[in-house]
């Protein structure tokens, strides 16, 4: 069975920087591509960041862009997401998802059945 775990989240004041991590396990960065989103309370989750594997494709929403950097490492089967420059307004649950590298990915992007999430990690940013 596929599984994602994310870890790295937390209490930040507002500027302040953490990394989140997503380990994957039962599947390779060639099989699937991964997105991180995130769930503020009150709103749908939206999509952040994505780095496909197989297509060199990278993704950042327009809020996060030039602030935060995903990336992977195969050898650790990890995908980090880099946070800098936080701001409240990033406060949310974040999650990582294994999705089709075949599919476009956007900010329209919307979750599929085949789609696997981890259990999500709480970032919390104060002012």
């Amino acid at each position: 069975e596929v599984q994602l775990v994310e870890s790295g989240g937390g209490l930040v004041q507002a500027g302040g920087s953490l990394r989140l991590s997503c380990v994957v396990s039962r599947f390779t960065f060639r099989d699937y591509a991964i997105g991180w989103f995130r769930q503020a309370p009150g709103k749908e989750r939206a999509p952040v960041s994505y780095i496909n594997s197989r297509t060199g494709t990278q993704y950042y929403a327009d809020s996060v862009k030039g602030r935060f950097t995903i990336s992977s490492d195969n050898a650790k089967t990890t995908v980090y997401l880099q946070m800098t420059s936080l701001k409240p307004e990033d406060t949310a649950v974040y999650y990582c998802t294994a999705v089709d590298p075949a599919r476009s990915f956007g900010s329209g992007y919307v979750c599929h059945d085949d789609d696997y999430r981890g259990q999500g990690t709480q970032v919390t940013v104060s002012t």
